[in-house]
């Protein structure tokens, strides 16, 4: 059991104290001064249980303004997709308006948009190498703070961008040849103009394949292509969509063009929803102030019917 607020059940359990004493002194008073007068209580009475009841009552209130909550295990279905997004220098071409990148946020913006709250989305951005800027979180917030927080860098691996998509998924490293299990409510989504620098484009794919986990590719450029400034060099670049099909192929998936980013919404229905189980808060103050209602009604009750008055 959590509590919101401790120092609240700390002031009530020593209101609870402070009125245990105050009854327990006031009962030893009425019983001294009841013997002095030969007035014998008679056995098996309890005359104070009013008080205790009360008191009790007092108790379990201070419980509930601290505002108690249980931890229990909730099911839930749901899915992950990792949101894989090129920031090489390559993205940084304007044959799609303003930029490749800038076009391929927009277009993951709009995908995340669409999602349902039961699929955990994860971003990650990829050149040469690969990070994981957001895990996989039901929190859609997150994975549109680090969309916005892209930045163009570095060359092309679509391999590392697999693997480091695959290690997102599984919530450990992956490298190419290593068994990960079977991952089917997962799917990536690339977003990338295809240019790749590395080698191991294909093993990936069978990775991700083994691992039933679908790889969707988003095509942003175009196949005339343009030209990009990198370090002080003016470099031809354009959209290799082989490579893209090939991976999107390969892993059960399918390609799509940027401008075809309407269909992306679909992807959603191809994942298969798995039923987790997470702990989540169960607020039990509701309860125990009806309790405390109770306990303090009956003390009430009993207190006016054996003495006449309430204490």
């Amino acid at each position: 059991m959590t509590l919101s607020s401790p120092l609240l059940l700390i002031i009530g359990l020593l209101v609870m104290a402070g009125l245990a004493w105050a009854a327990v002194v006031t009962a030893r008073r009425r019983a001294a001064l009841l013997a002095r007068a030969g007035v014998a209580v008679p056995a098996g009475r309890r005359p104070y249980l009013g008080v205790g009841l009360t008191i009790a009552g007092v108790g379990v209130l201070a419980i509930a303004t601290a505002g108690p909550a249980a931890m229990v295990p909730v099911p839930r279905t749901a899915g992950t997709v990792i949101l894989a997004i090129d920031v090489s220098n390559s993205m940084g071409a304007d044959d799609v308006a303003p930029t490749r990148l800038a076009a391929a946020q927009r277009a993951a913006r709009a995908f995340v948009a669409a999602q349902p709250e039961n699929v955990d989305i994860g971003v990650v951005a990829f050149e040469r190498g690969a990070l994981t800027t957001a895990r996989p979180d039901a929190d859609h917030s997150v994975a549109l703070k680090a969309i916005d927080r892209l930045k163009i860098t570095g060359g092309t691996s679509l391999g590392t961008a697999i693997t480091a998509s695959l290690s997102a998924i599984t919530g450990k490293q992956v490298t190419i040849g290593r068994d990960i299990g079977y991952w089917p409510s997962a799917t990536i989504v690339m977003f990338s103009d295809g240019q790749n620098l590395g080698a191991d484009v294909e093993p990936a794919a069978i990775l991700a394949q083994r691992a039933n986990v679908h790889i969707h590719t988003v095509g942003v450029g175009t196949t005339a292509g343009t030209t990009v400034k990198v370090d002080g060099y003016h470099l031809q670049t354009s959209l290799e969509q082989d490579t893209l099909t090939l991976i999107a192929q390969t892993t059960g998936g399918a390609y799509h063009p940027a401008s075809d980013t309407a269909r992306l919404d679909g992807i959603a229905d191809t994942i298969d929803l798995r039923l987790t189980v997470s702990d989540e808060p169960l607020p039990l103050a509701g309860a125990l102030i009806g309790l405390a209602l109770v306990l303090l009604t009956a003390g009430a009750a009993l207190t006016v019917l054996r003495s006449g008055r309430v204490i």
